[in-house]
């Protein structure tokens, strides 16, 4: 069984459905409301989880009920969380996301807990005890994913960044990038290609290949495009599906897309793998 590493965030998600996303200014009227699991690294944990992974989490949460609820999901899809810290006096993270009659969502995050992972844990052998790989994203700060990549690097393991929410990386962080996974607004922003289809996704690809050794970009609904340094770029369509919520689309694709590179395989399967978990998830209702 592959080991994978996830460093990330905890949000504790309220889920509000509404005809449409308010404008500035506007109040709307909502249609129903749910509290589930969210953060992107607990997203992409369990995905990894799911798909076949041991995994190990590094984390914080707050000593209040949305922390305990956390947890419990994350220990319910067997992740190791002997890494996640409680941290007193401060609460969990949070996010309320907004989803539309079309099936597309905002969001809005308050990190909390989050903000306050402790980097001793990347020091410790115990961490790193048989792990191949490691996930990162950018709902945590970047001194801790700089901390934890380095340390990862140090040990020959495979880092792979999902640059989500898109920020400037520091050269330090850049370095240790084994893997990129970006959407079409984070390509446009790191690699200033607008991504519009699937020939410019390509481009993007080519493009982030000459600071890292494997980008993948995905382009919504024209599908993914991905690049290895010295090889061509290549794409596959996106699958036909009846679109129910693209919430946690993009933590799905890169929680089975690391555990396929965890478990050997190229990263063209790797993406064919993800491709079909992703239309899989955006076709049913969000747990």
């Amino acid at each position: 069984m592959s080991k994978i590493a996830v460093t990330g965030s905890l949000h504790y998600d309220i889920m509000l459905d509404a005809h449409h996303r308010p404008e500035k200014g506007e109040t709307v009227m909502g249609t129903a409301c749910s509290y589930k699991f969210g953060g992107k690294g607990g997203n992409q944990a369990i995905a990894a989880a799911l798909s076949g992974a041991s995994v190990r989490f590094a984390g914080a949460v707050g000593d209040d009920e949305q922390g305990r609820f956390l947890l419990n999901r994350l220990q319910g899809a067997n992740v190791d969380t002997s890494a996640v810290q409680i941290v007193a006096g401060m609460p969990s993270g949070m996010s309320v996301a907004i989803t539309d009659s079309e099936g597309d969502y905002g969001a809005v995050v308050v990190s909390n807990a989050n903000q306050h992972i402790s980097p001793e844990t990347f020091a410790q052998p115990a961490f790193w005890q048989d792990v191949s790989l490691l996930i990162l994203q950018n709902e945590v700060p970047e001194a801790i994913n700089q901390q934890a990549a380095i340390a990862a690097h140090e040990r020959g393991v495979t880092v792979s960044l999902n640059a989500a929410p898109a920020r400037p990386l520091s050269a330090a962080l850049e370095a240790v990038i084994d893997v990129l996974i970006v959407n079409a607004i984070e390509a446009r922003d790191m690699s200033g290609i607008t991504v519009s289809d699937l020939a410019s996704a390509q481009t993007a690809a080519e493009q982030l290949t000459q600071r890292f050794s494997q980008v993948v970009v995905t382009a919504g609904e024209h599908g993914v495009a991905w690049c290895e340094q010295g090889q061509g770029s290549q794409a596959l369509a996106a699958k036909k599906i009846t679109l129910v919520s693209t919430h946690g689309a993009g933590d799905c694709f890169t929680g089975v897309l690391c555990t396929a590179l965890a478990g050997q395989r190229s990263l063209a399967e790797a993406v064919m793998l993800a491709n079909d978990a992703a239309a899989q998830h955006v076709s049913r209702q969000p747990t």
